[in-house]
């Protein structure tokens, strides 16, 4: 034993071989966790540990419109800019649509052009995104009769340069103003 300052030796003072540290700190762990609400408090940052070491997909951009009186008309047209920084990571892209339960079609015809940083022309794509299916009903996750769709339009894409990305969305169904659509609204998703 190495005596401590005081000059007697007590048992905290001993020193442990390297390979008896971590027996001695488990053996401590669970003489702690006999006192009441430590075990919960262990098991809490367990798990937060464990949680913090996963890798997530992030969501980089998300940026939705809502629309007056749940109606979306044709000349109103969400203008959406996100910034893209690293060009070396491949992104997905969705149009996100969020409906009500009364939504007459079961997809929506959208336009959605992208102009990139430094281009003054976009580049357009039409789009039919399906909402329902008759086997399943509506697709997206739903709180009581609302319905929010993310819809995968481009997968593994990857930004040629860093900057400011522009882009509008055109609603192109026949019913003008569409009518029980919330917002719209556009998503960018580094992949993992």
């Amino acid at each position: 034993m190495t005596p401590n300052p005081s000059g007697d030796c007590s048992p905290l003072s001993k020193e442990i071989p390297a390979g008896n540290k971590f027996i001695r700190f488990i053996s401590l762990l669970f003489t702690f966790t006999k006192i009441p609400g430590v075990r919960r408090i262990i098991l809490v940052l367990a798990v937060l540990l464990t949680l913090s070491a996963c890798s997530w997909t992030t969501g980089v951009f998300e940026k939705n419109q809502d629309f007056k009186d749940h109606d979306w008309p044709a000349s109103v047209t969400p203008d959406l800019s996100f910034d893209i920084t690293d060009t070396n990571s491949l992104y997905n892209l969705y149009i996100v649509i969020r409906h009500t339960d009364a939504y007459h079609f079961n997809n929506i015809y959208v336009r959605a052009t992208v102009k990139e940083p430094g281009v003054s022309q976009g580049r357009s794509g039409d789009y039919d995104l399906q909402l329902a299916t008759n086997a399943k009903g509506w697709i997206g996750t739903a709180m009581d009769d609302i319905y929010d769709a993310r819809i995968l339009i481009q997968s593994a894409t990857k930004f040629k340069k860093a900057g400011t990305y522009q882009i509008r969305l055109e609603q192109l169904m026949r019913e003008d103003p569409l009518k029980n659509v919330l917002s719209a609204g556009f998503r960018v998703e580094r992949t993992p």
